[in-house]
């Protein structure tokens, strides 16, 4: 939680590695919560019901399905050691997740770690069309209305540019991440569906 609170973050070689490593990268990605672009066709899948999304009901499933090889993605930084530690952050409180399900069934689902304001997410992973992108959408709300200031992402990919993700300077990112882990901020497990679906609505500069 130190490494986090100066700006660090650990990832291993591979799922096969046995090492890891502190990265402090150059170029630092972050969602701004209040730049998040929802496009109006995710946002009815969002509101339409077709998945149920629930908070650190199932973080081992997460973690693990984060690891898991899919298409374009035959390996991950996400070895079991990363398992280990990021799990036992979640009994201590400072890890969570998002999951996604359909029809009982975990398809997809995020991970992260909150300290005061701040909250660093770690990865995501889908098994059905949408669903991370909905557990993402799920994430950015509660974030503001938790009162948090600061997502970071480590990096831009493609998929998280299409919402607004950018990149910016290591200096420029370590100012704001000061002022952020010491701020107060309140993660969301429970929250009212209409009060977040109102959030959405209002993610995708809609109303009623």
């Amino acid at each position: 939680m130190r490494a986090y609170r100066h700006g660090l973050f650990p990832m291993a070689e591979g799922r096969s590695g046995d090492r890891l490593f502190w990265l402090d990268p150059v170029k630092r990605g972050i969602l701004p919560l209040d730049g998040f672009h929802l496009p109006r066709r995710l946002l009815r899948t969002v509101l339409s019901g077709e998945f149920t999304v629930t908070t650190d009901q199932n973080f081992a499933g997460v973690i693990a399905g984060c690891a898991t090889p899919l298409p374009g993605r035959t390996d991950t930084w996400i070895n079991p050691q990363i398992e280990r530690l990021f799990t036992e952050l979640f009994r201590l409180g400072h890890a969570h997740s998002i999951e996604t399900w359909s029809e009982g069934t975990l398809v997809g689902g995020l991970y992260g770690v909150a300290l005061g304001a701040a909250f660093f997410g770690e990865s995501m992973f889908s098994f059905t069309r949408d669903a991370s992108k909905v557990a993402l959408v799920n994430l950015i709300a509660r974030l503001r209305l938790g009162g948090f200031r600061l997502l970071d992402t480590q990096f831009v990919t493609n998929h998280l540019a299409q919402f607004g993700a950018t990149e910016i300077p290591r200096e420029i990112y370590k100012q704001r991440l000061a002022e952020a882990v010491d701020a107060p901020a309140t993660w969301l497990h429970d929250l009212d569906p209409a009060i977040l679906a109102r959030e959405c609505r209002h993610l995708a500069g809609r109303t009623g």
